[in-house]
């Protein structure tokens, strides 16, 4: 988990001088359009260092939870790399795919961008279309349009970037396609697809889809290729990979996650609903505006204060004692507190005696006290009726408590 102080330096070092102060939405090129600025000379001395070049084929992926989006190059060994991860800045709806128009969900799945969903002359700075609905949103219904990766830092069923990202990323699609490239994925998922999400979540009404979306994941994680992504009878089917060896690979990985999860379950983990008034943002963008930063247009902000909270459904389980009943194992019977002298008891009567342990100044069926305490000196009545039934004969013995019968 990256710590509070690493994300405020690393928008202190990257993000911030890309968006503060006058001219935010001037491209990086000077000049030239906006669509044609060139991309950063600091991302292009990162592609060196991971081996791949602006040419190389790209692939982008989307965590809604996370506010982030990550573009991955293809290094020269054939495999994607993680180029950057760029921090969302609005994201609006719930955690889940989108169904229909108007209910302002971010799309979630697998998606393909072609040269002509790109849009320069965009209203939001630079933008290009996601492609929802694709074919499994068309077989589940899924109704609307013009769903957008796009600028400035407002929206209703679009990921949100702030111009000065969204020219980034418009650079680094842009140079794939010129590279020959014919299209690029784009995977949007609810969150981070880890076993202890996924186990988290387990009671959310979408976890089926969830695990196909995870299945995509895992296939593209363990081979460092594109799935093949398909839908038949309306559920993501991935295809085999070419290689044998990249294919037990991605076999062994879901073997791996499942074995995972299971272990996760039977440890008896919590399950959560994350939940939000209408999407999210991420947190940088919070150090950023107290920075002075221009993030443009913000939707819905008043929202922002109840995004990601987390309802239990199910509480987790207490764990269970490592080794009950072996010796050397702490003993789980409470100690009395000491200003109350408690009755000598055998071993019978140790779980009861821990279980009821005395309050000071009250009467106890297991401490000196009178059990007619506030009905008078001398009276015979007990506390509580009926407690020669509770008291064994050898406790009953030594108290001069006279008790009546029922």
């Amino acid at each position: 988990m990256i710590a509070r102080s690493q994300v405020i330096s690393w928008v202190a070092a990257v993000v911030l001088p890309m968006l503060a102060g006058p001219g935010v939405s001037a491209a990086p090129g000077g000049d030239l359009p906006k669509h044609e600025a060139p991309i950063p000379t600091a991302t292009l001395a990162l592609m060196r260092a991971k081996d791949t070049t602006p040419a190389a084929p790209i692939l982008i992926r989307i965590y809604k939870k996370e506010a982030e989006l990550e573009v991955w190059k293809k290094a020269r060994s054939g495999r994607f790399v993680l180029l950057k991860t760029f921090p969302i800045c609005r994201w609006s709806g719930q955690l889940g795919p989108k169904r229909k128009q108007g209910d302002r969900q971010t799309p979630e799945g697998f998606y393909t961008i072609m040269p002509k969903q790109m849009n320069p002359n965009s209203a939001y700075y630079l933008s290009f279309n996601i492609g929802y609905p694709n074919a499994y949103d068309r077989a589940h219904g899924g109704s609307g349009a013009h769903l957008m990766v796009h600028g400035t830092c407002s929206s209703a069923g679009c990921y949100a970037m702030t111009d000065a990202l969204i020219a980034e990323i418009y650079a680094l699609g842009r140079e794939a396609f010129a590279g020959g490239q014919p299209a690029f994925q784009f995977q949007a998922y609810p969150f981070r697809m880890t076993a202890e999400n996924m186990v988290k979540h387990r009671s959310d009404s979408n976890i089926e889809f969830w695990r196909q979306l995870k299945e995509g994941s895992d296939r593209f994680e363990a081979t460092g290729e594109e799935p093949g992504v398909s839908v038949s009878a309306g559920r993501y089917v991935f295809k085999p990979a070419r290689d044998p060896d990249k294919e037990a690979q991605a076999v062994a990985r879901r073997s791996a996650e499942e074995g995972r999860i299971a272990a996760l379950m039977n440890e008896g983990r919590a399950a959560i609903r994350t939940t939000y008034a209408d999407g999210g943002q991420h947190p940088s963008f919070l150090a950023l505006a107290r920075q002075g930063a221009s993030l443009g247009e913000i939707s819905r902000p008043e929202a922002l204060a109840l995004a990601g909270r987390e309802i239990v459904v199910t509480p987790a389980r207490p764990k269970q004692p490592a080794c009950p009943g072996q010796p050397g194992c702490p003993t789980q019977v409470a100690q009395a507190p000491a200003s109350t002298k408690v009755w000598p008891a055998d071993a019978p009567l140790l779980g009861i005696q821990g279980a009821v342990s005395a309050l000071p100044g009250e009467p106890s069926i297991f401490a000196f006290a009178p059990l007619d305490v506030g009905q008078g000196a001398g009276a015979a009545s007990p506390a509580i009726p009926g407690s020669l039934q509770i008291l064994g004969t050898s406790l009953a013995e030594m108290t001069t408590v006279t008790f009546a019968p029922l």
